[in-house]
């Protein structure tokens, strides 16, 4: 695995072969889990959530799990801005190499709690029955329990924060 906070490149690649790659730094991991870090250069918009420049995002991926997400953090104050859920597969982490699989469907959790399901209108009609099961039970696994899920999340991101920057969590 390579070196905490030594730099890993997160490959996304879509159902269609498209693939885009995001320079990070590794906070945490091994084999089956890792955690990066990516600080955005410029303010975005995603899904009706502002993201101003220098939003901090947690990146969590695991081997065994049915999704990824993002946590964002406002740059000075530290608060959730929202947890971005990636419904994935073929997520392998290699020293410096951290790759997954993309199944279209998102679903964003705000801090007031309301989860909603994205995309599911841009799945191919003909699309494999096992990568809709795959997507299916990527749903269910944020969607039984999403306060839960984003609590673990949150209480692991405040823990990796001291890490990230030299600052009390």
């Amino acid at each position: 695995m390579s070196s905490l906070l030594g730099p890993i490149v997160e490959v996304k690649r879509t159902l269609s072969g498209s693939e885009k790659r995001f320079e990070c730094r590794l906070l945490a991991g091994g084999p089956r889990h890792a955690v990066v870090l990516w600080v955005s250069k410029l303010p975005m918009h995603v899904h009706g959530v502002d993201l101003p420049a220098g939003t901090v995002t947690f990146g969590y991926f695991w081997a065994d799990r049915p999704y990824n997400v993002y946590h964002w953090l406002d740059p000075s104050s530290r608060h959730t801005l929202g947890f971005y859920f990636n419904i994935s597969d073929s997520t392998r982490i290699q020293p410096g190499l951290l790759e997954w699989r993309d199944l279209v469907v998102d679903v964003i959790a705000l801090p007031h709690g309301e989860a909603r399901v994205l995309d599911e209108d841009e799945l191919p009609a003909d699309l494999d029955g096992e990568l809709r099961r795959r997507i299916e039970v990527g749903k269910a696994a944020i969607l039984g329990d999403p306060a839960a899920l984003t609590g673990e999340i949150e209480a692991a991101s405040r823990a990796l924060h001291a890490l990230a920057f030299g600052e009390p969590p």
